[in-house]
This record gives C-alpha cells, structure tokens and sequence, in this order.
C-alpha cells in the first residue's frame, strides 16, 4: 500500500457536483411546523448502500434516482448513470470486481418442494453487472447442472489481469434435477467467460458442515469443519488439522485470514458463551487471542490480501480501528470533517485513499459521502431521506439502572420542537435480542418523535450493548428481567419528567414484538397499546417450529436451552398463554413470506385475542418477509401504526407557528 501524506485540513468547500444533481432528482426536503409526510419515512431510503470500486473512481449506489430505484454509478464530475432498475428487487449487497463489474446480490422467498420440512425459505442470487452496458448475467444462471442461487460469497480475487469470485453452489442430480449437497461445494466463477469449476469438495459425510477461507490467489487457504454433535477442526491447505474442539452450540467459524500472510482468524464460543477471536498460523502453532474484552462488532479485511487490517470497537459511537498507523491517522482525520455526528465507514478504495461515510446524529438526517483524501474534499453521493435538520428529532443516550441494580443505557429520540416535559411515549425495543441501538438517524424512531411522541429504545440485557458478561445476563430471562429491563427504563423517564407515565405504547419488531406482546400479557398497567410487528406470540411453539425444520439439530437445542429454557419454562414467557390478562389494545402485523418468524405466530395470537374477548386487529402484509424489505409494505406498516398509536394513546397537540 502507497504511504499518503496523513495531513488534513478541515474542508472549507464541498464540491458539489455531484450532490446538487443527486438532490435535483430526489423530493424536496420537508420543513416548516407541519411533520413530514409518513412517506418520508416509511418508503425505502434514497439512498440504501454504496460500494466503491478498487481504484476508486466509481461508485455503484441502490437508491431512488429520478423517481426510481435503481442501481446507479457515481463518478466525481459526471452526472450519475442507471445502470438497472430495482424496483420490487430485495437488494442485499452490492461489491465489486474490479472496476468495471458490480456484484449485486438480492434475495427472494421462494416456496420449497414437499421434501423439505420447511415451507418458504430465502434464497440468495449474484448478478454481475458490466458497468459498460454489457449484458447483465447471474452466477450459475446459465447451466441446467447448477441451481441458480448461491449459498456463500467468499470473496473475488485477480489473477493474471482477470476477475474470479467464489461461491457456494449447489450442483443437481442431472437424472431427478435435484440438488445433491445442499450447497456444500466451492466454486471458482470466471466473470469473463461465465464459466464455473469445482474448486473443493464438501465435507465426507452428512452431518459435517465445511466452511473456507479464500486466499488472495483464489486457492484455498483453509478450511473448517463442524459435526452435528459441535465436534470441530480447521485444517490447512494441505488437509493438516491445525486446530480442533467441542463447541456444544456450535459457535465456532472462520473471519478471515489474520493479520499477516500465514495466519487465520477464527472465533469461539467458551462453555460460558463468552466469545473469543484467535489468531492462528496456517503451518500449525500456538493459537495468539485477540480483541480481549474489546467488544468487536465488524472486522475489516483487505479485499486484496484477504488480511485483517482492523476492526470497528462497539460502544455507543462505534469506532474503527486500523493496525496500519497510517491508515488509522487517515480514518481520524475524516472523522474530524463531521465534528458533532456519528461517522460510520462504509467501503474504501485498495489504497485508503478515498472513503464512503455515512453521517448521522442530532439535527443531521443520514447522509452519504465520498472523502478523497488526496484532494481534501468531501462530495454528498446523497441523503438518504429528504428531511431539514430542524425535523430531526433530537437524539441522546439515556444511562440507568434496573431493579437488580444492573446498568444499562437506550436512545432517546425527542419531538422536534417540543419541550421534553410530560410527552406521550413510545418504548420501542430492538430485535436480535442479541442486536443493540445507537444514537444516529432510525427512520422508525424519527416517524414517531415527528408525531410528538418521546421514543425510547432500551438496551436491554441480553443486547450487545456492553460485554459478554451483559449479553449472557440476558440468558433465561425472555418475558423476565429483558422485559422488566424496558419498564425500568420507562420509569428513568418518567423520574426525569420527560415522559407521561399515563400516555405510554410500546412497539417491536421480531424480538420487539415478543417483548411489545409481553409488555401487555406478562406485565400489565404499562402500556395504554402493544403493536407487534412479526413477534412472537407463542416461543414454545417457535421453537418446535425451528428444531423440526432444523432436523431436530442437536446444536440448535443446546442454544435454545442456554438462553431461553425449555419446557415449561418456554410456556410461562409465551404472551399466548397469558391472552386473559391483556390489559391493553394490540395491533398485529406480519408480513406473508416470512422465513423467520411464521405469519401463523401472529395469526395465532389474534385468534387467542379474539376468543378471550379482547381488542385486536391484525394485518397481513403480503409479499413481505421479516425484513420490511419493500417500500410499500414497510409505508403500510408505519402508517397503521401510527393510527393505532394515536387513536389509543393521542399525542399533544402540534405546537403553534411562531
């Protein structure tokens, strides 16, 4: 890598070429003392995710342009060029190879035969796009001996002045049409030819699932293996195992190649659950432990060498850290660029030179931008939702305590406009719930605080808000402490007369819904109305579901007893069990292709509802999977319940013009 001068100015001017077109092309933001329209919102941002291309010149976007969504190239000077019209697509990611091809992967819900114990799955689709106008074509699309989804991308690599990417691929049984291996296979896809070949075989045996790690020339670096029973081993190139154990839940995988060319970077789950990163030479050693008591939560790798060049640090503004001292100087000078926000890299070009940063915090919406170094200037690629500062509501960190005496901190997000005194609230608990909330820009947060209402997003334990010790806190306690956890932050508000205790909703999604439910069946006097979006009524019952489609796996059992019980325990933290102490209007909303938490999970609960006489509506979202993946569905969820929320629980009236 090419040393840069790590000098950098604070910038005095924005080019903005790029961003004035951009801005053309997009709705006009929204002010004044109205709220912006719910569609501001509850659409799919306009600007989604970004990837720039290994020199740098070039960036691919999916986002809204000129009034559609589209998957579009962004050039410093140029006006932005369509390059595919997404509409309708669920675009998962989008990389390069090179620079002149874009990998976009989407995924779609697909109904499975009748050999297969689950109904609906997702399945995931490369296409590579020719940024020349070329013919767009998807990996393994083109032959009857390959199914044409892929199940793993492990990385593109250059050799000889061409591209190669690497994919897991399922191979069909040219007589049944089958798929034979269930996609535990390598292979090496030439994007100039479309051709495939088979690179590694899959595990000998049924019940071994075979991981790789790519190295920078395309060969295999190395590779791990794990049994059904959570037996282990990661062999070298050579087949020498350098490396073995028991993980009983099966936490155990492959990062990345280390930090330097010979070593591999693998993760494990102690018997405690405390996770751990090692180190370990490719030739056989002594495993080094890395990031001990560091609290990672992404890993940044060469896309070149496929080394480990740094990681971002959790924490309430997430912080990337960098082993080259040089690019580490370069990441903290563009953060100096947004004093004030949180600064959260997206991609950079091979050389660290230029960047993709998103900004988000008080008074900022989510924007997006390209930092190039060398030149000292910052260009907006755009806003990803065309709202003014003053609309934002204000965001802050809240810290307390919960009845143990545990701490623990969510995000408060305020009206815009209002004093924070006596609001109506919203508690509104994450997903996971081993995920967590940050202080930045949450397009579901901001729609209610537009509405006057207090938002307060609790990191409950169980999150991955602080050590592992605080994740594992949460083990067991489904419907217990984790919920008690979000009461007792809604009684820090109250102690601090931001909020009304009398004037309080809760609402969530997938977790949150679970916790949305229970808020209004295992507690009672919270909450004046639950909305659950795609939650879980009935967790005996999701388990069952999950272990049968599983294959009843015996890894799977271990991590649902390990953190939620069994049993009766399951029963006394399902909300369904407990419909005759709803003390509260609920609202439903479940989207038709959902693979994660089936549709039946909500229609059940309504049922329940219904028969124990008890005020329930309940919308099916059709197309939508678990993700609010679609503009439309995800508008339709935020606008009902938006309703529900103020029919039941109004907010203040809007404050007068000034």
């Amino acid at each position: 890598m090419r040393q840069m001068r790590t000098e950098f100015r604070p910038m005095r001017r924005l080019s903005r070429v790029i961003g004035a077109f951009l801005l053309a092309l997009m709705p006009p933001a929204f002010s004044g003392n109205a709220a912006p329209p719910l569609e501001v919102y509850g659409r799919l941002p306009a600007i989604e995710m970004a990837a720039i291309s290994h020199a740098g010149d070039k960036v691919a976007v999916v986002g809204m342009l000129a009034g559609k969504r589209r998957l579009f190239l962004v050039s410093p000077g140029q006006q932005p060029v369509s390059l595919m019209d997404v509409t309708g697509v669920k675009v998962r990611d989008i990389n390069w190879a090179g620079d002149d091809k874009i990998l976009l992967t989407a995924t779609a819900t697909v109904d499975l035969a009748f050999e297969y114990s689950a109904s609906m799955t997702e399945l995931a689709s490369m296409v590579v796009i020719p940024i020349d106008g070329s013919k767009s074509w998807a990996i393994f699309g083109n032959t009857n001996r390959m199914a044409g989804t892929v199940s793993g991308y492990f990385g593109s690599v250059q050799r000889d002045g061409r591209w190669y990417g690497y994919f897991g691929g399922m191979a069909l049984n040219p007589v049944t049409g089958q798929t034979e291996r269930d996609g535990r296979e390598l292979y090496e896809v030439d994007f100039e030819t479309q051709g495939f070949k088979l690179v590694a075989h899959s595990a000998p045996g049924d019940n071994i699932w075979r991981q790789w790690e790519i190295g920078p020339d395309g060969s295999v670096a190395g590779y791990r293996d794990l049994k059904t029973g959570g037996d282990w081993w990661i062999r070298n190139a050579e087949g020498k195992e350098i490396a073995s154990g028991n993980s009983p839940t099966g936490d155990i995988s492959l990062i990345s190649l280390g930090r330097s060319p010979g070593t591999i970077l693998y993760y494990n789950a102690r018997d405690d659950g405390i996770q751990r990163v090692f180190e370990l030479p490719l030739a056989g050693g002594s495993p080094v432990e890395l990031f001990e008591n560091e609290g990672v939560n992404r890993y940044d790798i060469d896309r070149r060498t496929k080394l480990l060049i740094g990681y971002r640090r959790g924490g309430d503004v997430p912080e990337d850290h960098y082993f080259d001292p040089q690019r580490q100087k370069m990441m903290t000078a563009a953060r100096k660029v947004f004093p004030g926000v949180t600064v959260r890299l997206v991609d950079s070009n091979d050389e660290f030179d230029r960047l993709i940063v998103e900004t988000s915090g008080p008074g900022h919406p989510e924007n997006w931008w390209l930092i190039d170094l060398k030149a000292k200037s910052a260009q907006t690629i755009g806003a990803a939702y065309p709202i003014e500062g003053s609309d934002v509501g204000p965001m802050r960190m809240v810290p307390y305590k919960a009845a143990d005496g545990l701490a623990m901190a969510g995000v408060l997000t305020l009206p815009p406009g209002r004093e924070p005194r006596n609001l109506p609230a919203i508690m509104l608990p994450h997903g996971g719930p081993t995920a967590r909330d940050y202080p930045t820009f949450d397009w579901w947060a901001q729609a209610y605080a537009s509405r006057g209402y207090a938002v307060f997003q609790p990191n409950f334990r169980g999150s991955t808000s602080g050590s592992d010790a605080f994740r594992m806190a949460g083990y067991g306690e489904w419907g217990r402490k984790m919920q008690s956890d979000i009461s007792d932050g809604l009684a820090e508000l109250v102690r601090q007369g931001i909020v009304d205790p009398k004037r309080v909703c809760i609402i969530g999604g997938s977790y949150g819904g679970y916790a949305a439910l229970a808020g209004v069946t295992l507690q009672k006097g919270f909450y004046r109305c639950s909305v659950s979006y795609a939650g879980i009524g009935d967790v005996s019952r999701l388990i069952s579901t999950d272990l049968r489609e599983s294959g009843n796996d015996q890894m799977l059992i271990r991590v649902f007893r390990k953190e939620l019980g069994s049993g009766r325990d399951l029963q006394q933290v399902s909300p369904i069990k407990f419909v005759d102490r709803t003390d509260a209007p609920v609202l439903l909303i479940h989207g038709a292709d959902d693979t994660v938490v089936p549709l039946a999970q909500s229609s059940a609960m309504a049922g329940a509802l219904k028969r124990a006489g008890k005020p329930v509506e309940f919308i099916k979202l059709t197309g939508e999977d678990h993700w609010l993946s679609t503009s439309e569905t995800r508008l339709q969820m935020l606008k009902a319940s938006v309703e529900f929320v103020e029919k039941h629980n109004p907010p203040d009236p809007a404050p007068a013009a000034k």
